[in-house]
């Protein structure tokens, strides 16, 4: 199929030397800034979608997907949780006791999270397991002669100065009533492992022991809530309004994003004002466009008008400087995704750009880039250049040939 003799002209006023190079010198600029404004943008994308992506998986890995609360109390440990694998797409289920606390060693004092667990079950729903540096979740059964463990973050066993098999109190508010009140219960523990979430949150200030010890320290009858893993995560949300249709209408449960809703629309709200402030490079290049197609106007006046006296409409005189524009954007948007592309694979399959471990909890910053991503911002980038025509080509579709030709 032969080609519509505008775009045939197009091309021709793009490659053809002219007599005022300014104007081939503002095309190229304007190629070049579609291109860059392009690379940014995709790179921006795929940066915080990588950092939002790591930073949700290590939440997810860290806690749970869904957390069961139910009207009353929760009943007995071993009718729950039956009851609560057998709903379709749960994977584990682990009963949980938190509370507050402050842990002492030698010298040192530190505020701390606890938190009750079975070391079993546990592992079946969290990452805590898997991330342990030293010792396992196994340890944290008392031995008869001995003390009960706990398992420390590492940012918490740093600041307490304490590893494996040391000794520490931890000291709690809730206890017995008594004539003279609710006096702090203190009771010592042994270090029996250090884990490593990646999440600051986690690895500075909690600390896990035996269920059964969690309840008697902060005096619980039952299970605070039970955890769930989902077989997927992103169906949580269902899972989580799926349990009062399955187990009970007395049962509460809310999923890992319900919980975390405003961390991510603040990394949301970033990404998109991240976004908007890249993508101004595109817009300055169409500017660029607008005025080159202005200046090509002005020094193609002879020949426009002499297309128009040979027979060419002025929707024909306008399609030649719009397809000229679009071949200006599209250049450009093809150049800018290509060393996009290339670049996030290259940053991210090389671990070029590296971060302090101790700060971020990550060794390098993590690039992934979405395909609807990568659409939207081909797409909104040759959008752009497309309406950057719209005023050069209609001033050129209005010339008068007369008027043009009266003083050549």
């Amino acid at each position: 199929m032969d080609a519509p003799y505008e775009l045939f002209i197009a091309s021709r006023y793009l490659l053809a030397r002219r007599k005022q190079a300014f104007i081939s010198l503002i095309s190229l600029i304007s190629g070049v800034g579609v291109a860059v404004g392009v690379t940014a943008l995709l790179i921006v994308l795929a940066l915080m979608t990588g950092l939002q992506g790591e930073l949700r998986d290590r939440l997810v890995g860290a806690a749970a997907h869904v957390f069961v609360l139910k009207v009353g109390g929760l009943g007995p440990t071993d009718e729950e949780v039956p009851k609560l694998r057998a709903v379709p797409h749960v994977l584990g289920a682990a009963p949980t006791v938190t509370g507050l606390g402050l842990i002492r060693s030698a010298g040192e004092e530190q505020f701390i999270t606890i938190k009750g667990i079975d070391p079993v079950l546990e592992q079946t729903v969290t990452n805590v397991g898997k991330s342990l540096e030293k010792g396992s979740l196994d340890t944290l059964v008392a031995k008869p002669d001995g003390l009960p463990g706990i398992v420390l973050g590492h940012d918490l066993a740093q600041k307490l100065g304490v590893t494996l098999d040391d000794t520490v109190e931890v000291l709690t508010a809730e206890g017995e009533l008594t004539p003279f009140g609710v006096p702090p219960q203190t009771r010592p523990f042994r270090v029996t492992g250090i884990f490593r979430l990646g999440l600051y949150e986690y690895d500075s200030s909690y600390g896990y022991i035996h269920l059964e010890v969690a309840q008697r320290m902060l005096d619980r009858a039952r299970p605070d809530f039970i955890e769930l893993r989902v077989d997927d995560m992103f169906r949580a949300r269902e899972v989580a309004d799926s349990l009062p249709s399955h187990i009970g209408s007395e049962y509460r449960a809310q999923d890992w994003a319900d919980l975390n809703k405003s961390l991510f629309q603040a990394l949301w709200l970033e990404k998109m004002a991240m976004s908007i402030t890249i993508g101004l490079i595109v817009m300055v290049a169409a500017l660029n466009i607008i005025a080159s197609l202005i200046l090509l106007v002005m020094e193609k006046t002879r020949d426009i008008a002499i297309l128009k006296t040979m027979g060419s409409s002025s929707a024909s005189i306008r399609r030649i400087f719009m397809f000229q524009g679009l071949i200006i954007g599209l250049i450009g948007t093809t150049a800018g995704a290509l060393l996009g592309v290339t670049l996030i694979y290259v940053l991210d399959r090389f671990k070029l750009i590296s971060v302090d471990l101790e700060v971020y909890q990550i060794s390098h910053v993590p690039f992934q880039l979405q395909p609807w991503d990568f659409v939207v911002v081909i797409v909104a980038a040759v959008a752009i250049c497309f309406f950057a025509t719209i005023y050069p080509s209609r001033q050129a579709a209005k010339l008068d040939p007369a008027q043009a030709l009266r003083y050549q």
